[in-house]
């Protein structure tokens, strides 16, 4: 049977076409590369076709598009005799609103229903901001232009692919008073979200929020999971954005007490200086903060500083709208909640007024009341806070909301200020206890969890696009550079903290998979050699007007979209055939920069795209894929001239992930070369024949060391493979030196004058990875030039075989001559 504990995880993204019979045929190969557990996408019944299964429509059944209850018994049966556990991804925040609505049943229910509806309680609807009525963005104009198409059946109201429920006691009225007779009231799409009246995740209209603080809710939503894990046929489970929950530590206690206390972490995206609450019962976070930390590790912080300013000089960025982080981020923030979380904020003013009222406190006027919430939400730095009414709230959350709460103060005039007392102490929970405050608390930290996510990562960091690599989920792009001490302290403290974390590079959600953003970093190492091949890479995109003859050209009217077109293929790498019925080289590209440019809002955003924007965008993707598979062109030679400093990246970042503390998660491919774009670029199937015995049994005979040189791209990935396996191996293998308690982390560190190159470090006192960083810049300043690795006491050997033991100082020259990386055990 599998360990609690995994060793190592590996992540399947489940769909139609690739579900539970697939997996278990993957499941000898997986045994054979080295890991402990399987780690599933959502199983449970989700909206017909989706590629990711977090659109939940039935908590009650497996979902049959994968295979049904059986086939996933059949999978975890096949993978137990292998020796591997079952961890699967859990959704508790939210259900699909499909477009067919009697797919979800409770849903259904509620708007069949309406207020009096026995599933009233599961959703989070403000019932009196819509009148009574649940508000749905589903039109496509004014709804007097669209009533000839909203057409009453037989118990349905259809619009298009739409279908909704009449209310009982309404069939046979004339259309427009039948609408209106409903229990939800449908509007327009392009012009919904000041009007919305529901939670969603984030901002995606398609995903209602439940309310799993019911205990009712909870049981009737996790039955099934409690139910497979209770009889063995799951072993772990990961948690979906906990900040979208109203209680998040009462629901994982809950959760802890049904499941029996299976190996449990969650999908909480730590803020840089953030620290998951020690409180909670699981064993820690799905890992991004490790990935912001091995990221930073392998990135140039004064490189990426002048590339910054390189950046504002070629795109002519204002501060605020990508020239600087800081500003970039306000403005963002702002504006989304000034648009796309504009009835949440609504919402929480309303709520506020009565939880003043309920504590007996003079309610602050409408116009003092919310600019002092937007200043306070604005200011808070980290994802929310997590008081409770009726407990006292954490040291970290009271310095941070009292934090926010002063600064706020200076930006209010007196009316405003006034009013943050009562709202601090609200959302801190020091007012006491009763159904307001507490709606009021619980809608604080919901808010501001979902304006960091969609303001940070998503608008900011499409707008502030330096450096690509630091645009990811977790990260800083701001200072996305994390010193070796500093590296080495987070390591100490996971261990020390969270050993059974999680810890990943790629996954479902990363923009840029870990392979692309290795290679990007490099730039920042060299912003001047990217300079001087942006400055030839102006991308005619047709003729000016009145000039047939195309001698004239004009621009792009967005020069930063230049810029991220061209970062974004280079870290793509050289142009590879695409497999029959997968995106085209360009097809991904064109999605890639749309997906960028709509997030960002400057020129297109996703309510009310700007068409001629639009297609200068995909003229201009068609045009650097065209140049990009050009193979004597600037754009090969610069991917081939930085090569093996991608390579570097590549295996450093490989080795340090699956070796230091925390339970590594693979994403699905990325034991070997992996470079995806954004969704749904990186939820693409597993291409045929990838988990197969055969394809790791050809890259375990190659044994031969391949000399350090530009790296052809199946041998990097064949290298990937091999060191991947390694590890993962000596892991399962010595697990003690790598566990809980016993696994230490200690920093090796180099002595001469290229030290700072060297990040190394013992696990267990029996493994030892060495790592190269900044290989660039090592060249550069003449290589390792004597520079020693003192190892620990004792004879070591790499892991793989192969060499004379090693003891004593060892120069870094000799011991990382063949590859950038080396990994050794104790002899």
């Amino acid at each position: 049977m599998p360990p609690r504990i995994p060793s190592a995880t590996y992540r399947l993204q489940l769909q139609p076409g690739y579900g539970f019979a697939e997996a278990a045929g993957a499941v000898p190969y997986l045994a054979r590369l080295g890991v402990s557990h399987l780690h599933l996408s959502p199983v449970l019944d989700a909206v017909p076709g989706s590629r990711h299964g977090y659109d939940v429509v039935g908590h009650g059944t497996v979902r049959e598009e994968l295979g049904g209850e059986a086939e996933l018994r059949r999978l975890a049966r096949t993978a137990h005799e292998h020796g591997l556990g079952i961890v699967v991804d859990i959704v508790p925040n939210h259900m699909a609103l499909p477009p067919d609505t009697r797919l979800n049943r409770p849903l259904w229910e509620l708007l069949r229903h309406g207020p009096a509806s026995p599933y009233a309680h599961w959703f989070d609807v403000d019932w009196e901001a819509g009148g009574g009525r649940l508000v749905l963005p589903v039109l496509d104009g004014p709804p007097e232009e669209e009533l000839a198409r909203l057409v009453p059946e037989s118990g349905v109201l259809r619009y298009g692919e739409r279908v909704l429920p009449l209310a009982p006691g309404t069939e046979g009225m004339e259309t427009a008073a039948l609408v209106d007779a409903q229990h939800y009231r449908p509007v327009r799409r392009d012009t919904a979200d000041s009007a919305l009246n529901y939670r969603r995740f984030l901002t995606v209209r398609e995903l209602i929020g439940l309310r799993v603080e019911h205990p009712q809710v909870f049981d009737a939503t996790h039955a099934t999971v409690v139910r497979l894990v209770r009889d063995g046929t799951v072993d772990g489970v990961r948690v979906d954005h906990p900040d979208g929950l109203a209680e998040p530590e009462a629901y994982l206690r809950r959760l802890e007490h049904r499941t029996g206390g299976c190996w449990t972490v969650v999908e909480k995206v730590l803020g840089d200086r953030e620290e998951l609450p020690r409180t909670w019962p699981v064993s820690g976070t799905t890992g991004y903060d490790a990935l912001r930390h091995i990221d930073g590790v392998f990135t140039d912080g004064e490189g990426q500083a002048e590339l910054a300013a390189l950046h504002v000089r070629l795109t002519g960025a204002a501060p605020d709208a990508g020239g600087e982080w800081a500003p970039t981020a306000e403005r963002a923030t702002r504006e989304v909640l000034a648009e796309g979380l504009a009835a949440e904020r609504e919402r929480l003013a309303r709520r506020a007024t009565r939880a003043c009222e309920e504590a007996g406190l003079p309610s602050p006027a409408g116009d003092a009341l919310r600019p002092a919430l937007v200043e306070m939400l604005v200011r808070l730095p980290v994802s929310r806070p997590y008081a409770a009414p009726g407990a006292p709230p954490s040291t970290a959350d009271a310095a941070r909301v009292e934090a926010a709460s002063s600064a706020a103060r200076t930006a209010l005039p007196h009316e405003g200020a006034a009013a943050l007392g009562p709202l601090r102490d609200l959302a801190l929970g020091r007012l006491g206890d009763g159904p307001e405050r507490r709606a009021f608390a619980a809608g604080f930290a919901q808010l501001s969890a979902a304006l960091r996510a969609k303001s940070g990562a998503d608008r900011a960091g499409c707008r502030y696009t330096p450096l690509l690599s630091a645009c990811e989920v977790g990260a800083e792009p701001g200072e996305p550079a994390v010193a070796p001490e500093r590296f080495h302290a987070y390591c100490g403290r996971l261990q020390r903290e969270w050993p059974a974390s999680g810890t990943v590079l790629s996954t479902h959600d990363t923009k840029h998979s870990a392979d692309v953003r290795a290679a990007i970093a490099v730039l920042a190492e060299c912003p001047c050699r990217w300079g001087e091949f942006l400055s030839r890479m102006s991308v005619p995109l047709g003729s000016a007007p009145g000039d047939p003859s195309g001698a004239a050209r004009y621009e792009l009217p967005d020069p930063r979209l230049n810029w991220v077109a061209w970062q974004t293929a280079f870290g793509l790498g050289s142009v590879v055939p695409q497999a029959p019925g997968r995106p085209t080289y360009v097809q991904r590209l064109t999605n890639a920069l749309l997906t960028s440019a709509r997030e960002a809002a400057l020129h297109t955003d996703w309510t009310a795209p700007d068409t001629g924007y639009e297609e200068h965008l995909a003229r201009l993707a068609a045009q650097v894929a065209e140049r990009a598979a050009h193979p004597t062109g600037a754009l090969a030679a610069l991917v081939a001239e930085l090569a093996p400093h991608t390579r570097a990246n590549v295996l450093g970042m490989t080795l340090v992930h699956l070796t230091m503390p925390g339970v590594p998660d693979l994403y699905q491919g990325t034991e070997r070369l992996y470079r995806t774009l954004v969704d749904p670029d990186n939820r693409d199937p597993v291409p045929p024949g990838m988990h197969t015995l055969q394809a790791l049994e050809a890259a375990e005979q190659v044994l031969a060391p391949v000399q350090q040189r530009p790296h052809p791209e199946n041998e990097l990935a064949v290298e990937k493979l091999r060191l991947t396996a390694a590890a993962l191996r000596l892991r399962a293998r010595h697990r003690d030196w790598f566990a809980p308690g016993t696994g230490g982390h200690t920093p090796q560190r180099a002595e001469g004058p290229a030290a700072g190159h060297c990040l190394a470090f013992v696990r267990g006192g029996g493994a030892l990875t060495v790592a190269t960083r900044l290989s660039h810049r090592l060249r550069a300043s003449g290589g390792w030039r004597g520079t020693r690795l003192p190892l620990p006491a004792g004879r070591w050997r790499h892991a793989a075989g192969g060499g004379a033991p090693l003891g004593g100082s060892v120069p870094l020259q000799e011991l990382l001559a063949d590859s950038p990386v080396a990994l050794l055990v104790r002899a």
